[in-house]
Order: structure tokens, then sequence, then C-alpha cells
């Protein structure tokens, strides 16, 4: 089974991350139609090349590799 995340991001200040996690969807329409509703309010409309639509598969893991930050840390 598939599912849809719709985000949101865009750089804020000082280098940091400003992603939103929209919602989950059961389609990429109904993705879509949150895409379009979310383009009314302040911020979203303001920055709309931010919007990402990522298809995940239920029950299954999507970090197998592990992750490490930038600095070099974990």
């Amino acid at each position: 089974m598939n599912v849809f995340l719709l985000w949101h991001a865009r750089k804020l200040p000082d280098d940091e991350d400003g992603d939103k996690l929209i919602g989950v969807y059961a389609t990429a329409d109904d993705a879509d139609r949150a895409k379009q509703r979310a383009l009314s309010l302040p911020g979203f409309r303001d920055s709309p090349e931010g919007f990402e639509l990522d298809r995940y598969i239920v029950g299954q893991d999507n970090w197998k590799e592990g992750f490490f930050r930038v600095d070099g840390g974990v």
C-alpha cells in the first residue's frame, strides 16, 4: 500500500531548515488538493516552490543505511 507525504520546505535565516509535513494522503490527487488549499495560506503562498510530494510504501523501512550530521557527528 502506498501513501503520499506532502511537505513544504524552505531555508530559514541562519541556514535552519523550515520543513513542514502538511499531511499523509491515500492518493497523489488527495495530496495535490491539499497543496492547492495550502497555497492560499500565509507562508505557503509566499513560497509556492517549496512543496514536495513523496511516495512511501507502508510497512517498509526507508532509512536502511543510517545517517550522519554534516559536521561529522552522529
